[in-house]
């Protein structure tokens, strides 16, 4: 049985790695006395799998991971009993079952949103302003790794917004994230002249791209 968990990372747990985030998922799958299928071979792996690594000390409410249980399942009493298992600043928002020939979850992530919240002291308009500069860039060179990229086409839109309520004033970022062209929302900032202190960076949304169905396939369509 494959599964597919929706789930959100908060407060110190931002700080997590993906490894330890990995590891902390089979133990609590263990805890909630969930059957984990694993890998075969010398270091026997759980087949658990995340759809986008979070980069370190950015929040989360859509991470998305997928599992494979050696059982079958009702998926409504999953939530409840993993979210009793896991720390605090982890919780289970959805489980749903997923086809076992799908494709896997990391190759159909294709784009990843992302709320800033500024600072106190940001003028809406100076920061209308180099938005419109930046996203009008031909072209955006970085270097990540010791790796010389493109930063602008991997930008898909950046937005102002206003929240009158509590009177802050975000940013709401959409980046690509596929394999080999993932953006990411601290450089984003970093081209706007936003420094990264006194922010709070928050995944919004995974986007996924559509499944294949049959007959599209055999048609050639995507």
């Amino acid at each position: 049985m494959r599964i597919r968990v929706t789930f959100s990372k908060t407060g110190p747990l931002i700080y997590i790695g993906n490894l330890d985030l990995h590891t902390m998922w089979e133990r609590a799958a263990r805890r909630a006395n969930l059957a984990l299928v694993y890998s075969h071979g010398f270091h026997p792996q759980p087949k658990i799998h995340l759809a986008a690594p979070l980069p370190l000390g950015f929040s989360s409410r859509c991470e998305v991971l997928d599992m494979r249980l050696d059982e079958e399942l009702e998926c409504g009493s999953l939530p409840a009993r993993l979210n009793a298992v896991l720390p605090a600043g982890i919780r289970v928002l959805d489980v749903e079952r997923v086809d076992d020939s799908a494709p896997a979850l990391q190759a159909r992530v294709v784009s990843a949103d992302y709320e800033v919240t500024l600072p106190e002291g940001i003028n809406p308009s100076e920061l209308e302003r180099r938005v419109n500069t930046l996203m009008a860039a031909d072209s955006l060179p970085r270097e990540r790794r010791s790796r010389r990229y493109d930063l602008r086409p991997l930008i898909l839109s950046v937005q102002v917004l206003n929240r009158p309520a509590d009177d802050t004033t975000c940013i709401h970022i959409r980046l690509k994230a596929q394999e080999g062209a993932t953006g990411r929302p601290d450089e984003v900032l970093e081209g706007l002249g936003i420094p990264r202190d006194g922010t709070q960076i928050e995944r919004t949304a995974l986007g996924f791209r559509p499944m294949q169905t049959r007959s599209s396939s055999n048609r050639g369509e995507a």
